[in-house]
């Protein structure tokens, strides 16, 4: 049976792994390198869906976890679909909620069959296996859902690396049983292995055998430096297909973007910019600001004078850090509006780069003037 989700490489960069490409599903394509606003529960936070459309985006993210907690799955099932129910037309991509019950500490169990878990929300006690994972994913009608896999902690020895890599291995055979619907929708599975190099090839070579539309790499910015980080990278991309999406969780800030797609990477996400918009913090084209500084009280220039989203287009700092001050939700809405439009605008440019062969130079001139050396 044909998967519903199928990758196209259109173009590598001759002097990096940079790739750009195209994810086809079954909502639209997905141009990529590609940076997915995150949706947690439904919503992409102080934003409505027409908005994140209008800035270019092709795909968001949603959590099993939460979205199983509350509302339902079966009440999303019931109201058409997670599409459907959000107002979003568009590709969505579902995690499995594993990070989220592995974040839990004492509210949470790991067995072979799952995590027994609490809820954060009312105390409720639930069990999340492989089957159960996939069949709210199912329900949820996500293009593509990930795989239930063990998020382990860092840092860990070896042994514990490798038990938890053996039942994320054994929770994907599951999962992949478990899996129906498969025109419509597609299975991504993750690798783990921690900061061990020969785990992380071998996770990705038993993966690979499996034969999944998709792979993610996981349990990385999870803590450890940045520069382990990317040393563990360059060997994950390696192992991964040519002919299928990378995906590298949680990652979201202009620096681990563009290492990413440095090495290859065609897809990553983030809760940072709609997080740090809460905080009244901004990122620019000249680095990030905090819009609570003394020194925008009268400045009545735009957060970004060389962005043209619909904040920096309206708004001045000035008003921005007044709403912030007053408590206004407005302060939150503009900042995320801006936010997600400069990641999103900023990996436009990216593939720009690597179809003109220039992702070299186009990384500089972006670090340059971020970093203040230009």
């Amino acid at each position: 049976m044909t998967d519903a989700i199928t990758y196209e490489l259109l173009h590598q960069d001759r002097r990096t792994g940079a790739r750009r490409g195209v994810i086809h599903t079954p909502h639209g394509d997905i141009q990529t390198p590609v940076f997915m606003p995150v949706g947690t529960q439904a919503a992409v936070k102080a934003m409505r869906p027409e908005q994140v459309r209008e800035m270019g985006a092709e795909i968001i993210l949603s959590n099993t976890y939460h979205l199983y907690l509350r509302p339902g799955h079966e009440l999303i099932r019931e109201a058409g679909g997670l599409h459907r129910f959000m107002n979003w037309n568009r590709a969505i991509l579902t995690d499995s909620g594993g990070f989220q019950v592995f974040s839990l500490g004492q509210l949470r169990k790991i067995t072979e069959e799952g995590v027994r878990f609490q809820s954060h929300i009312d105390g409720s006690r639930h069990i999340l296996t492989p089957e159960k994972a996939v069949e709210i994913q199912n329900a949820l009608g996500s293009d593509i859902m990930m795989a239930f896999d063990e998020c382990a902690p860092y840092p860990a020895d070896r042994e514990y690396i490798r038990d938890s890599m053996e039942r994320t291995l054994r929770w994907l055979e599951r999962c992949k049983a478990a899996h129906r619907n498969r025109e419509r929708q597609s299975l991504f599975a993750i690798m783990q292995g921690g900061m061990y190099r020969d785990l992380r090839r071998e996770c990705a070579e038993r993966m690979v055998e499996m034969d999944f539309p998709g792979y993610a790499i996981g349990g990385l910015s999870v803590g450890e430096p940045k520069e382990q980080m990317l040393e563990i990278l360059d060997d994950c991309v390696d192992y991964l297909p040519q002919d299928r999406p990378r995906y590298l969780m949680g990652v979201g800030t202009p620096d681990y973007l563009f290492e990413a797609v440095e090495r290859g990477i065609d897809m990553c996400d983030c809760v940072e910019p709609t997080r740090i918009a809460r905080h009244g913090l901004a990122t620019t084209s000249r680095g990030r600001i905090n819009i609570k500084n003394a020194r925008f009280e009268r400045d009545f220039s735009p957060l970004d004078p060389e962005c043209d989203c619909y904040t920096c287009r309206n708004y001045s700092r000035a008003y921005i850090r007044h709403v912030f001050k007053a408590g206004e939700m407005m302060s939150a809405m503009l900042l995320s509006n801006h936010n997600l439009h400069f990641l999103i605008n900023m990996m436009a440019g990216m593939r720009k780069a690597i179809e003109e062969d220039r992702f070299t130079e186009f990384k500089k001139e972006f670090y340059d003037k971020y970093y203040g050396t230009a």
